[in-house]
């Protein structure tokens, strides 16, 4: 017995299987400390080479759940003026892997006694391979599932513009401005409209010398799905340690937890505990670790943000 009667009845499946997968745009819980994974128009913003990874794994307990590693670094150039880095994304959802490994440059303009405003600009090579064949069974005998392994690779852009000062950070970007076309077979070809916004805004209220508060939220817009944002409040001690609580519209409230290890190194953790109805009910929380290195080349002279 054959899963599939036809191959137009795959290419149905391809088609929505392909067009939901590209509708969800990889997600950080502390993105709030690598502004770069958001909008490329903060790099260079730290002033010192900025080399952060992130491992998340969501919904545990569920298979094929979405599991995603970044690397990313960034750094000022001498000038000051000019911000170069580098992004590398690993993200498995199922029997879809997503890699895109990216190159970002900004450009930094002094606008008052300690603000700045960047412009952002990033390109990359995104590769999308889906093993369809892995959802068979050992009794089919179709040899068309048994060798449904697609690979794409598209071509995406981004752009964005960010303004700093000690106390206020507003970021505005659009992550993806390529459309893409998936072939599902010889004749059969999807357009993907990936149209996605974001707005990223935070504040940091000096409560003493000891504490802070950073009140954030990103607003989020994705093509075809409903306007989602994150709102997140922060506690920073002594610029050492940040203990804060979030919440996803409709999906999660989290966790999160920074220390400074030494002067240079940070790690992160946020979890995040599910509160939509549907698959992420039945899961487990998400869970996403971040180690943060920063080196300094030359002394700098400006007062950073953060």
């Amino acid at each position: 017995m054959r899963i599939w009667k036809n191959h137009s009845a795959m290419g149905l499946f391809l088609l929505f299987a392909t067009s939901g997968l590209a509708q969800q745009r990889v997600q950080f819980t502390q993105y709030m400390f690598n502004g770069l994974v958001i909008n490329p128009a903060y790099a260079g913003v730290d002033e010192k080479l900025n080399v952060t990874l992130i491992s998340r794994d969501q919904w545990t307990g569920i298979d094929g759940a979405p599991k995603t590693q970044t690397l990313s670094a960034h750094t000022l150039l001498k000038k000051k003026q000019f911000g170069l880095g580098f992004t590398l994304v690993n993200d498995q959802v199922g029997v879809h892997r997503e890699v895109d490994a990216s190159v970002c440059y900004a450009y930094h303009v002094r606008v008052g006694e300690e603000s700045y405003l960047s412009m952002g600009y990033q390109t990359g090579i995104k590769s999308l391979r889906s093993d369809y064949a892995s959802l068979t069974t050992s009794n089919s005998t179709d040899p068309y599932l048994f060798n449904l392994v697609t690979k794409q690779l598209f071509l995406d852009m981004a752009a964005g513009v960010y303004y700093r000062n000690p106390r206020l950070q507003v970021g505005f970007s659009i992550p993806e401005m390529l459309r893409q076309k998936f072939h599902v077979n010889d004749t059969l070809s999807v357009h993907l409209n990936t149209s996605n916004f974001f707005l990223f805004t935070r504040y940091r209220l000096t409560v003493n010398q000891d504490i802070a508060f950073e009140p954030s939220f990103l607003i989020k817009y994705l093509n075809g799905v409903p306007l989602s944002f994150d709102i997140n409040a922060n506690w920073v001690y002594r610029g050492a340690v940040t203990m804060g609580l979030s919440y996803r519209k409709n999906e999660s409230a989290d966790f999160l937890f920074k220390a400074q290890v030494s002067q240079q190194l940070q790690i992160g953790y946020a979890y995040d505990y599910p509160i939509k109805t549907g698959t992420a009910m039945n899961a487990g929380g998400s869970h996403e670790l971040m180690l943060q290195y920063l080196f300094t080349f030359f002394k700098k002279n400006v007062r950073s943000p953060r």
